[in-house]
């Protein structure tokens, strides 16, 4: 890793994609822990899923919160009223409200196993037998103990109740010791049964404790005498955990390594009933509801079930669970287009389905039962004889789903495909099976697809047959080639997504493309390797081959020609996918890496590293997440796609380029890394680009104004023309409040007058409206300093009528002068010499002739002005005019050339 993380090149993850968060995953190996709320009179149960852990409501058994993660896997768990803490390594914390870290404790040298909350105190034992007492709130050590691992190692710890201050400790060697930690002194030591401790449990009882040991024995013992009250053997291995009944039935649970839960009778002393197969793993933890009648057990499985005693013969029968899959996945794919469900099989024999919005929404579609009616009609309760293998490779279909089963599905070394039902949530009606091949010895599935409209599944063999059957009847409709497709075993097949074509791939080197309603071959492609998987993106016709050889073949099904040739992966391509819109195609391999390919450009954009090998990956329809699962993982893993929300540079990354490794999401959201000041630099990947204002001198720039605000300006007369109201507006009979303003171009607010006359003259007072613009203004002090930015930004915020008053008062007949008309002209040539700005120069030098063509000729300092502008212009070159004004501006400088003639001026002309 560190030769990987040497490479990176200033890149530190993926370019892409970002964990975000695990699916499927409830329980592992670690003991559950309940606890009981007073204020809200509730119990929860906290078990560990990795590195965090989740809470939930045993009423309804609801996800109540998730931890915040911790650096390493969780090792062992413990619960108070108020806290719940966790050991991962050499450290524990403690949580407050089921997710927050408000105390870390440090101070072990070796792995804790064992924590006992105390009071305000808390115990904790590593693996060399060293116990610690802790203050909880000041984190301070209070005491501590070493024990020799050759004589005593703890393996369990009690505090028994009523016994102040004391604790009792088990140990492998088979002896218990009782202990008073405020003394610090051994209080007696009780020689044992000759066979290590696994379990402490206090009774109902005072002073009796329950002692499971590793013979399956179960010892009633009373400490205070030091007296065996009973005994109980299991024969099904050592005792992992044990709970009594609180409710008012003197009953005694006690789990095993096998799954089996036993109950026990402690006034008739006899085995009364057995859960069997309550997990399909060892029972990690069992707890009694105090007080009720409920059962609360978790083991590596990954599930968690609520049991309910309410059976006249006091058997246990499940009322509620949370199940994930028990065994690695084999294959997960996307259902539907709304992108929130996750089909996933598993070598466990489910199939399930989880939801990336809320696990409420989760659901198990179940084992596939051989004979589903013969297990109804006879009423096996152990159906594990008559279960189907697990699912290898399955394909769904929505289309069609409320109507007939949508769902095909190969399992391992079966011939038969079995239907599964989404909407009923179970096997479906049929398996499809050759008639003509009736042993499953002699080849197996290996490929399905099912049309994108529902109806048929296409299916290959191992044997190079490939067959088509109808979802609804589950008949056979054909077979594709005379004997079989292929001469080798199957390794793909797909349907385009109007069922013309249907594509095949054989392991002999062959790729055939049939029509799929005749079965008539139509054309053969010769490939370089075997194939190892197909996948078709339906919408852009895009198929992508992996190959034997390691590398990516991408065709063209239209063409039927080879586009893209893509290669980099050290180990088998275990899956691909493609994104919703087809421009990335997406690859995971045995050697731990995960490559985006970018399909237009023929080029790898990201790749990133992960500690466990990917075996499948699905991209969700919506774009929005990638999907992985991964070796001896029991989860479904979510990564972000970060181009959705963020800007992401995306550049082709060399061929000796050396990916960083990446770690699994947990359950909980990533949390924020605190970043050194050493990675603090940008990096090269992600710079962003800010467009210089002028990109080349031999170019010019357009000002992104809208083209009302300049098109049309020298058309503003029609339009007037045309808006003016047919009637003259009526004065209303009582005119609405108004606050009075001085007449002018720039409106101000007239100030109160003290005496007003009862009637005011109606003659306008000309010289009020001989005041000058801000633009006139502006245009004079840019005669002084040259500096016409401000003017030109005040004409820039101005509407086409607004901008034609400006320029009409810049005469002297509208109150300007010839020196304002030589400074416009001027920030015109200002414009054209930058190249900014460029549609809006033509359009203001248009209507400025259009107004004031008649008195050019007369002024020498404006003819002036307008030789130095034709010179620019005729630099620029008029080709680079893009607007409309351009014509209208050539028509009136022709215009002014041919009165300027006649005074003989021939430089203009």
């Amino acid at each position: 890793v560190a030769e990987m993380e040497c490479g990176m090149e200033g890149r530190t993850a993926s370019a892409l994609f970002a964990g975000f968060r695990a699916l499927g995953l409830f329980s592992n190996d670690i003991p559950h822990v309940v606890r009981f709320s007073a204020l809200k009179r509730r119990f929860y149960v906290t078990t560990c899923v990795g590195k965090s852990f989740h809470t939930y409501d045993v009423q309804k058994l609801s996800l109540v919160a998730v931890s915040n993660s911790v650096p390493q896997d969780i090792c062992c768990m413990a619960a108070d009223g108020r806290l719940v803490f966790a050991a991962y390594g050499n450290v524990f914390s403690a949580f407050a409200r089921n997710k927050e870290v408000v105390h870390t404790f440090k101070g072990h040298k070796a792995e804790i196993q064992l924590l006992q909350p105390f009071g305000d105190h808390i115990i904790s034992v590593d693996t060399d037998s060293i116990l610690i007492i802790w203050h909880i709130y000041s984190e301070e050590e209070y005491l501590q103990l070493t024990f020799d691992k050759s004589v005593f190692k703890i393996s369990t710890i009690l505090h028994p109740s009523t016994y102040l201050n004391k604790i009792l400790l088990g140990s492998e060697q088979g002896s218990l010791q009782l202990w008073n930690v405020k003394s610090n002194k051994l209080l007696y030591t009780f020689p044992g049964w000759k066979v290590g401790v696994t379990a402490l449990q206090q009774a109902p009882a005072v002073d009796v404790v329950a002692i499971g040991l590793m013979s399956g024995h179960v010892i009633i013992h009373n400490i205070k005498f030091n007296e065996t009250l009973m005994k109980f053997c299991q024969d099904w291995g050592p005792i992992t955990s044990i709970s009594f009944r609180t409710d008012g039935h003197p009953i005694m649970a006690a789990g095993s390594p096998c799954g089996h839960i036993g109950l026990w009778d402690l006034e008739d002393k006899k085995l009364i009933n057995q859960m069997r197969n309550a997990h399909s793993t060892a029972i990690a933890g069992l707890t009694f509801l105090h007080r009720e009648p409920l059962l609360v057990t978790n083991g590596a499985d990954n599930a968690v079930r609520i049991w309910i005693f309410d059976g006249p013969a006091g058997e246990g029968r499940l009322l509620r669970f949370r199940m994930g899959h028990s065994a690695p996945l084999t294959s997960i794919r996307y259902y539907g287009q709304n992108g929130q469900q996750i089909l996933s099989a598993s070598q466990d024999g489910t199939l399930q389905s989880f939801s990336t919005v809320h696990e409420k929404f989760n659901k198990s579609l179940g084992h596939g039962l051989i004979n589903k009616k013969r297990v109804k009609r006879k009423g096996l309760q152990n159906t594990m004889s008559v279960r189907l293998p697990p699912i290898t490779k399955f394909a769904a279909e929505a289309a069609r789903e409320s109507d007939w089963d949508g769902i095909i599905a190969c399992h391992q070394g079966k011939l038969s495909c079995s239907t599964w039902n989404y909407q009923k949530s179970t096997i479906g009606s049929y398996f499809l099976k050759p008639k003509e091949l009736k042993t499953d010895d002699i080849t197996a599935t290996v490929s399905r697809d099912i049309t994108s409209c529902g109806n048929f599944a296409v299916i290959g063999l191992s044997s190079g047959t490939v067959d088509v059957y109808n979802m609804q009847s589950g008949i056979h409709r054909g077979s594709f080639g005379k004997d079989q497709a292929h001469k080798g075993s199957i390794r793909g097949v797909a349907v385009d997504g109007l069922n013309q074509l249907t594509i095949t791939a054989g392991s002999e080197g062959l790729l055939k493309f049939w029509n799929f309603k005749n079965k008539d071959l139509i054309h053969s492609v010769n490939l370089d390797s075997s194939p190892n998987r197909m996948l078709l993106h339906r919408d852009s016709g895009i198929l992508g081959l992996a190959l034997d050889d390691f590398s990516i073949s991408v065709l063209d099904i239209e063409t039927r020609k080879i586009v893209r040739e893509f290669s980099g992966h050290q180990g088998q391509i275990n899956d691909m996918t493609f994104s919703p819109d087809g421009r990335w195609l997406i690859s995971a391999a045995m050697d731990c890496c995960i490559r985006i390919w970018d399909l237009p450009s023929g080029c790898l954009i990201d790749c990133f590293l992960l500690d466990s090998a990917p075996l499948n990956v699905t991209m969700s329809p919506t774009g929005d997440f990638l999907a992985t699962s991964h070796v001896d993982h029991l989860g479904i893993y979510l990564w972000s796609n970060i181009s959705l929300y963020s800007v992401v540079s995306l550049r082709p990354l060399p061929t000796d380029y050396v990916p960083s490794v990446v770690m699994l999401p947990g359950t909980c959201h990533t949390q924020d890394m605190e970043v050194s000041e050493e990675n603090t630099e940008p990096s090269d990947e992600m710079i962003e680009y800010n467009s210089p204002e002028q990109l080349s001198e031999e170019l010019v720039t357009l000002s992104l104004l809208p083209e009302s605000r300049w098109k049309n300006l020298l058309h503003l007369d029609v339009i007037k023309k045309k808006n003016k109201p047919k009637e003259p507006p009526k004065v209303p009979k009582s005119a609405p409040f108004f606050i009075p303003t001085v007449p002018g171009l720039v409106p101000r607010y007239a100030a109160p007058e003290q005496n007003k006359d009862s009637q005011q003259s109606k003659v306008v007072n000309l010289g009020i409206l001989a005041q000058k613009s801000d633009f006139c203004l502006k245009l004079e002090e840019g005669l002084l300093n040259n500096n016409y930015e401000t003017a030109l930004n005040l004409l820039k915020e101005l509407g086409p009528s607004g901008i034609e008053t400006e320029l009409r008062n810049l005469s002297p007949d509208g109150g300007g002068s010839v020196e304002v008309m030589q400074s416009f002209l001027k920030m015109i040539a200002m414009m054209l010499e930058r190249k900014r700005d460029f549609e809006l120069a033509q359009a203001y030098l248009a209507l400025f002739l259009k107004l004031h063509l008649k008195m050019l000729p007369s002024e020498p300092i404006l003819l002036e002005e307008m030789t130095k502008l034709l010179s620019q212009w005729k630099k620029i070159g008029f080709i680079y005019s893009l607007s409309s004004s351009k014509h209208e501006c050539l028509n009136y400088i022709k215009v002014l050339c041919y009165k300027l003639s006649d005074k003989g001026i021939k430089d203009l002309h």
